[in-house]
């Protein structure tokens, strides 16, 4: 092993390099993807499988569509808050990646069968929203941190793919609740014993390379330089705090196209899960898939075209994708609804990486996790605004008219995306 040695780029950014993998953890890096990758997967069900099963969960528990989907919407909240302090503890050394990861575990484990007990919301509630909420924070937190820290090379890509196992990981949920929604009690029962042992290998294994960590393989100095990145991904112009970065008014631009974006996503899984039929089935889970796989696509396409194009083009194909569903749902076309869940579903999830790297990409990478957390925070807002239509539009039966409404919040937030700019470059340069 050589001995580590600290070098900078032209940009002062520190590089620790002379330890590979091998000889940190005795085994190849891609452990610390894949097995971040496996937990992410068996915490799907908690966000987008209880989503995809809301109309199997209104019938099991004999309740209105409001009783049913507050859980889901109490359970957004504390997901996002969790995660927001679950990174900086991690980051700062203060809680470890094991005890995180064993939380997360056992939060995850207990709340996934506590959807499967009929006829409370309470437990539900308790067990599911406040549980389970906390436990995937833990799990979201702790993996995106540990794949970017061993990945410094290629952060946004790994961690976008990463993520999408968060979506499509609840696809057999999806088709559980669709074709057998009798089963669907004893499938959290399963996802829930799936993710205590997932979470649990995970946690035993999962550690952090150290601070400034990096691949011997690849030149740090030369990487910094790639003009390539330079041009499609430059630099923050100088490191923000996250004080200095809250009262810049991009911020505030990425925390509103979040709120927006993220409402419609978690609106569209719910609305297609109660539309009734075969044809909504089939589109909600293409867009489950595609939710995750997306992130992964447009994480590429960013590196070639640039994050800020590749965002606009994302949140855009979510704005047609509602018009799709709103034509679809009031012409009741199976071929709209299943083109719909397609398009949406490439624009419904590809929005979170991405406004990750703008962060890191605005304001530096020395305060990233607390701006991100900031960002991240807001989809606490998001979830509450993408439940409330869906129960409304439950209860009376005016799907068409509130995927209209979510297709203005996509639009909408496409069009911010079109200001977006690097705080601190003069106006006068180009985007």
């Amino acid at each position: 092993m050589d001995k580590p040695q600290l070098v900078r780029d032209w940009r002062g950014r520190p590089y620790l390099v002379g330890q590979s993998d091998q000889d940190l953890i005795n085994r190849s890096r891609s452990w610390m993807f894949w097995l971040p990758w496996a937990a992410m997967l068996a915490i799907a069900p908690l966000q987008y499988g209880y989503a995809a099963s809301a109309s199997a969960l209104i019938t099991l528990h004999r309740g209105s569509a409001l009783t049913a989907l507050t859980p889901l919407a109490v359970w957004i909240v504390c997901q996002a808050t969790a995660a927001v302090p679950a990174i900086h503890l991690v980051r700062s050394g203060r809680l470890g990646v094991r005890p995180a990861l064993y939380a997360g575990a056992a939060l995850s484990g207990t709340a996934l069968p506590a959807v499967a007990l009929a006829g409370g919301s309470t437990a539900v509630l308790a067990g599911y929203a406040l549980l389970g909420g906390i436990g995937g924070g833990l799990v979201y937190g702790v993996c995106t941190e540990v794949v970017a820290r061993w990945y410094p090379e290629r952060p946004a890509t790994r961690v976008g793919f990463v993520t999408g196992a968060f979506a499509y990981g609840a696809a057999p949920l999806a088709v559980v609740a669709g074709v057998a929604p009798g089963l669907i009690q004893p499938a959290f029962a399963v996802s829930g014993v799936v993710a205590l042992a997932v979470i649990g290998v995970a946690a035993r294994f999962v550690r952090f390379p150290p601070r400034h960590w990096w691949p011997p393989e690849i030149d740090p100095r030369a990487h910094a330089l790639d003009r390539l990145i330079l041009r499609r991904t430059p630099p923050a112009v100088r490191q923000f705090s996250t004080g200095q970065a809250l009262r810049t008014g991009t911020l505030s631009a990425l925390v509103a196209i979040l709120v927006c974006a993220g409402a419609v996503s978690i609106f569209d899984v719910i609305a297609l899960a109660t539309m009734g039929g075969v044809v909504p089935w089939v589109a909600l889970t293409l867009l489950i898939t595609l939710n995750g796989a997306g992130r992964a696509c447009a994480m590429l396409a960013s590196e070639v075209f640039g994050r800020r194009r590749a965002l606009s083009v994302v949140l855009a194909l979510l704005g047609v994708g509602q018009l799709l569903l709103a034509a679809g749902a009031a012409e009741r076309s199976a071929a709209l609804i299943v083109i719909a869940g397609v398009v949406a579903g490439l624009g419904g999830g590809a929005f979170y990486p991405l406004i990750a790297c703008l962060v890191r990409e605005f304001f530096g990478e020395e305060r990233t996790a607390e701006i991100h957390g900031v960002v991240y925070s807001s989809k606490a807002v998001a979830g509450v605004l993408g439940v409330a239509p869906a129960a409304v539009a439950v209860t009376s039966q005016t799907h068409a008219g509130a995927f209209l409404f979510m297709a203005l919040l996509a639009l909408l937030s496409a069009a911010v995306s079109r200001g977006l700019r690097t705080p601190g470059r003069p106006a006068t340069l180009p985007v």
